[in-house]
C-alpha cells in the first residue's frame, strides 16, 4: 500500500488517460524518462516534491521513478491540484501523493510535513514552501539533503535571500532562470493559460476591453501580447524604470495602479509581491472590474481590504467571487486571488512545462552526481544542461540549425584578426 492522502482513487483512469495526453506534448521528457530507465540514475534517492499536481508534474514524476527514485509529492498550491492526476500518479507510478483540490491550509500544512517525514535528498520545490518548512520547523532533516530545485520566481527570491543570510541548508539550482524554462513557460505559458484561466472563469469576451497587467517580466510581457493579440487595450503598470520603458516601446499605456484602476476592465497580477493592487487602487476602481493573479502566492492582491470595506460578497459561481463597497461598486475576484491560470484552467500547456520539467529531472541527477561538491547558495542551471534541453527540443520539432566553422569560433574568441 503506498501511503498517501488524495481524494478519491476511483478517480485513477481518468487520470491516467489526461497524463498520456500531456505525455505525446513532452518529448524532450520523454527522452530522458526513457534514459533513466536505462541508466537508473538516482536509484534509492529519496526525492520530495512540492509542485502543482498536474499533468504536467505527472509526467516529471514519471521521469524521476524511472530513475530509481523513492518519490512523494505534495501541492504547491491548494487549488492547483488535479484529483484524478493525483489518482493515477499513486496507482499506475507508484508516486506517493499528499494533494486533495481545495484543501484547507492545515491539510496544505500536514500534507507538506508527510513529505519531510519522508527524510528527502532532493528538494522540488515551486515557491519555496518546502524548503521555509525544513529551514523552520524541521531543521533536523536538513543533514539529509543533497540539494533542491525551485521552479518559479516567487521561490528563488526566498532561497536567494536565505543565501545571503547565509541559512541555506543545501545548494539549489534556479531553474525559473534558465533560457529553456523563463523565455517559454514564463513567457509563452504563463500569457496563455492566464487567458484561458479568466475566460473559463468568466466567459466574458476579451476583445475591445481594457486589461491591466500588473509586472512586465517575462510573465507580464506574455501575458501582454497575448492579450493584445486577442484585441484588449493593455495597461501596464510597473515599478522598473526599464521594464517600464519597454512596455512602452512595445506600445502599451504605463501609468500607476490608481490611475490605471479607472479604466481596468480586466486586471492581473504578475510580479510575485504583496498588496500590488491595494486601496488607493480600489478607491479609484471602475465598477465591475475583474480581478486575478498569475504570481505564484495570494498576496498580490489585497483581499483582507476588500473583505474589510465590502458590504455584500457573493459566489456568483465557483471561484468567482463579487465584493460589493459601500459606495455600490462591484469587484469581481477569480480564484480567491490564487493563481487563476490553475485553479481556474489547467495551467501551462504540456510543450512549454516539457522544457522547464526537462531542467528539473537532469538537475536533480546533477545534484545527486555531485552531492557533497556543492556549497549553500543558489545556482544557475549548467549551460549544457539547459542549451542540451533547447537542442533535444528542437530536434522533437524537426527543425536543424547551423553550427559555427572552426573558422568563426576562431575569429569570435578573437581580438586581433
Amino acid at each position: 500500500m503506498i501511503p498517501c492522502d488524495i481524494k478519491d482513487p476511483s478517480l485513477a483512469d481518468a487520470g491516467l488517460s489526461r497524463i498520456l495526453w500531456a505525455d505525446r506534448d513532452m518529448p524532450v521528457l520523454a527522452a530522458i524518462r526513457e534514459r533513466f530507465e536505462r541508466e537508473r540514475p538516482l536509484e534509492g534517492v529519496r526525492i520530495g516534491a512540492c509542485m502543482h499536481v498536474t499533468t504536467e508534474t505527472a509526467n516529471l514524476m514519471r521521469a524521476l521513478v524511472a530513475s530509481g527514485a523513492q518519490v512523494t509529492l505534495c501541492a504547491s498550491n491548494p487549488l492547483s491540484t488535479q484529483d484524478d492526476t493525483a489518482a493515477s500518479l499513486v496507482r499506475d507510478f507508484g508516486v506517493s501523493v499528499y494533494a486533495v483540490e481545495g484543501e484547507d491550509m492545515d491539510t496544505y500544512n500536514r500534507h507538506i510535513q508527510a513529505v519531510v517525514e519522508t527524510n528527502p535528498q532532493i528538494i522540488m520545490d515551486d515557491g519555496a514552501d518546502l524548503d521555509t518548512a525544513l529551514h523552520t520547523v524541521y531543521r533536523d532533516k536538513l543533514a539529509y539533503v543533497e540539494g533542491g530545485t525551485e521552479e518559479t520566481t516567487t521561490g528563488v527570491v526566498r532561497l536567494m535571500a536565505m543565501a545571503a543570510d547565509g541559512t541555506l541548508g543545501y545548494p539549489v539550482f534556479n531553474i525559473n532562470d534558465a533560457n529553456t524554462k523563463h523565455c517559454f513557460d514564463n513567457h509563452y505559458g504563463t500569457g496563455q493559460s492566464t487567458l484561458d484561466g479568466i475566460v473559463r472563469a468568466t466567459n466574458r469576451l476579451l476583445c475591445g476591453r481594457t486589461m491591466v497587467v500588473s509586472g512586465y517580466g517575462y510573465c507580464g510581457s506574455g501575458l501582454a501580447l497575448r492579450a493584445k493579440g486577442m484585441g484588449m487595450n493593455v495597461i501596464v503598470c510597473e515599478v522598473d524604470p526599464l521594464k517600464a520603458l519597454e512596455a512602452h516601446m512595445e506600445g502599451y499605456r504605463v501609468m500607476p495602479a490608481a490611475e490605471a484602476a479607472a479604466e481596468a476592465d480586466v486586471w492581473v497580477t504578475v510580479t510575485g509581491n504583496c498588496k500590488v493592487i491595494d486601496e488607493p487602487a480600489f478607491e479609484n476602481m471602475k465598477d465591475g472590474a475583474i480581478l486575478c493573479n498569475s504570481g505564484h502566492f495570494d498576496s498580490e492582491i489585497n483581499l483582507e481590504w476588500l473583505e474589510q470595506h465590502a458590504v455584500r460578497k457573493v459566489e456568483l459561481k465557483p471561484l468567482v467571487e463579487e465584493y460589493t463597497l459601500a459606495d455600490g461598486r462591484t469587484v469581481v475576484v477569480l480564484a480567491q486571488g490564487r493563481l487563476v491560470n490553475l485553479a481556474c484552467a489547467e495551467g501551462h500547456p504540456a510543450s512549454v512545462m516539457d522544457m522547464s520539467f526537462a531542467n528539473q529531472a537532469l538537475a536533480a541527477e546533477y545534484l545527486h552526481q555531485h552531492a557533497g561538491e556543492l556549497e549553500n547558495k543558489v545556482y544557475d542551471v549548467p549551460a549544457e544542461i539547459d542549451d542540451g534541453v533547447a537542442r533535444v527540443k528542437l530536434e522533437t520539432l524537426g527543425i536543424a540549425i547551423d553550427e559555427l566553422t572552426e573558422e568563426q569560433k576562431a575569429y569570435m574568441s578573437s581580438w586581433n584578426f
